[in-house]
């Protein structure tokens, strides 16, 4: 009975290629086993782009993290968060998501609040591109917890600059 099994099993995972099915699922859509998922981005902040720490829009550009996990409060101390081209963020202190709960990572310079569900990379520059790019979000460990890419063309149809991923 179990060589049964293992034939059947390569049977239809060769019947599975053969219909094409095996490449019909998008990298991004590999579920991680982590509590935390990027829920959404607003890779593109409202208005003309402008980098300066003083008036400028950094703040408008975030990532918005949560907690999908049911039971378990996780801490994002050490959790990092980076883009394709290597530009990141790790979280140093200590910031608490119970059950359902998510943070907005934001550019720019501004005081983190766990009950405003806030942080800050206390960093002027934007992060994501306007265009495209892929946000990582890694474990304290170095395990990756959860990734998307994005084109404005393809992920952005009504053009305002966010794009969610888990509702």
């Amino acid at each position: 009975m179990h060589i049964r099994r293992t034939v059947t099993a390569a049977v239809t995972t060769a019947a599975v290629a053969a219909l094409g099915l095996a490449g019909a699922v998008p990298a991004q859509a590999v579920e991680y086993s982590s509590a935390l998922k990027i829920k959404g981005v607003q890779y593109d902040a409202p208005g003309r782009d402008s980098n300066k720490c003083s008036g400028g829009n950094t703040k408008n550009e975030y990532l918005t993290i949560k907690n999908y996990s049911k039971t378990a409060t996780v801490n994002l101390k050490d959790y990092k968060v980076k883009d394709a081209a290597g530009n990141s963020f790790t979280f140093t202190k200590n910031h608490t998501l119970q059950p359902g709960d998510q943070v907005s990572l934001r550019g720019g310079r501004g005081t983190d609040s766990d009950a405003g569900n806030v942080a800050y990379r206390q960093n002027c520059n934007f992060i994501w591109n306007n265009d495209k790019d892929t946000i990582y979000l890694y474990k304290p460990g170095g395990a990756r917890a959860d990734v998307h890419s994005y084109t404005k063309s393809a992920n952005d149809k009504d053009g305002n600059g966010y794009i969610t991923y888990h509702g």
